[in-house]
């Protein structure tokens, strides 16, 4: 059983949705929105824009290169630890 608040479904399938979660989700009047069904559930989501999804690949990409470059840096210190492997 849901906890969250009760809205009246109108004649033309309309619903209002709360707004104190439009606020949270920043959803304006005119604003586009992702609804689906999910297991019985109607699930209503704000739609990743252009910019948050290139934000999310940026930041992807950053966390990449600070790995890359701790591995480098664990590289060279178990070189010079170890010294240069045989060629076998």
């Amino acid at each position: 059983m849901s906890s969250g608040e009760h809205r009246t479904v109108g004649e033309r399938g309309q619903v209002t949705l709360p707004k104190d979660i439009r606020e949270r989700l920043g959803i304006e009047g005119g604003d586009k929105v992702i609804v689906e069904e999910d297991d019985g559930r109607v699930v209503i989501e704000k739609p990743v824009t252009r910019a948050e999804l290139a934000e999310g690949y940026r930041a992807s990409a950053e966390r990449a290169r600070d790995v890359a470059d701790e591995m480098a840096h664990v590289s060279r210190e178990a070189d010079d630890y170890l010294g240069d492997a045989p060629d076998w």
